[in-house]
């Protein structure tokens, strides 16, 4: 039998901490400033894993371009 991983779209903090290595400061930073895209539901705050794949990708060709 075959055990499948489903990836969510939507993390929560310590998640995008883990799948980005962010610190918590640095994801509150990049959200507040709307540079990663979030969604509130009540009281939790849900990170966009596509927006901060694109964060990420959009800094590495920062980087390489310098």
């Amino acid at each position: 039998m075959e055990v499948q991983t489903v990836e969510r779209e939507w993390l929560t903090y310590p998640e995008a901490q883990r799948y980005a290595g962010l610190g918590r400061t640095k994801l509150w930073e990049l959200v507040s400033s709307g540079r990663v895209t979030a969604a509130r539901v009540g009281r939790a705050v849900r990170i966009s894993r596509r927006s901060l794949d694109e964060f990420m990708e959009r800094s590495a060709t920062e980087i390489a371009t310098k």
